[in-house]
């Protein structure tokens, strides 16, 4: 955490040679006045200068990369963690080493529930609108274009067949993407059923 105490005639004068320090704006810290200044008798005696706290916020981003590399030190692992993107309601952290494997876990349940652990402890630090959304050396991507693959492969047995077909149970960030790989296929339609966390895509050919 940066922080900054200064001292100044006013209390602006104080926070602005506290910005000038830490090399950022005003709406990136938090402003706690010390101390009031005061004139005094005269104008000078009992005279005192303003004094404040300046600490820089910390962001979800910077929090969320600090917790990552707690975790995985304390596991054992050497992981980079870095800022691969962001947007309105996202911000992308990517996690890279030889070990990554063992963050992925099983269809990428491991990393869902890291993913989870880290929203839930940023949100504790800050109220910014977006979340974090892990990826592991890319596993997402990958993850992603294979389930483009089953849900072409699955809608083409459907039309084949005319017998619908349920995959397995997804995560619901999973079940949208085979919902949009197949929303403009002829021939089938798409729809969730079950209850978290067994709800299941179920691909049926169209009337």
């Amino acid at each position: 955490m940066r922080v900054a105490i200064k001292r100044g005639r006013t209390v602006e004068e104080a926070v602005q040679e506290a910005l000038r320090e830490l090399g950022v704006e005003r709406e990136q810290v938090e402003v706690e006045v010390l101390e009031e200044p005061n004139r005094g008798f005269l104008g000078w005696l009992g005279a005192r200068m303003a004094e404040v706290k300046v600490t820089v916020k910390v962001t979800k981003s910077q929090f969320a990369r600090e917790f990552l590399k707690q975790v995985t030190n304390a596991l054992g692992i050497e992981m980079r963690v870095s800022e691969v993107g962001r947007s309105d309601r996202y911000v992308f952290l990517e996690l890279e080493g030889e070990e990554a494997g063992l963050l992925i876990g099983r269809r990428g349940e491991t990393l869902n529930a890291l993913q989870y652990l880290v929203n839930v402890a940023a949100s504790r630090v800050s109220q910014e609108p977006y979340r974090i959304v892990l990826d592991v050396d890319g596993y997402r991507k990958r993850r992603h274009e294979a389930l483009e693959r089953l849900a072409r492969r699955v809608a083409e047995r459907v039309r084949r067949t005319g017998r619908k077909m349920v995959l397995e149970p997804m995560p619901a960030r999973e079940r949208r993407v085979v919902h949009l790989a197949l929303q403009n296929q002829s021939g089938v339609t798409t729809h969730s059923e079950g209850q978290e966390p067994y709800r299941r895509v179920v691909v049926s050919p169209s009337k």
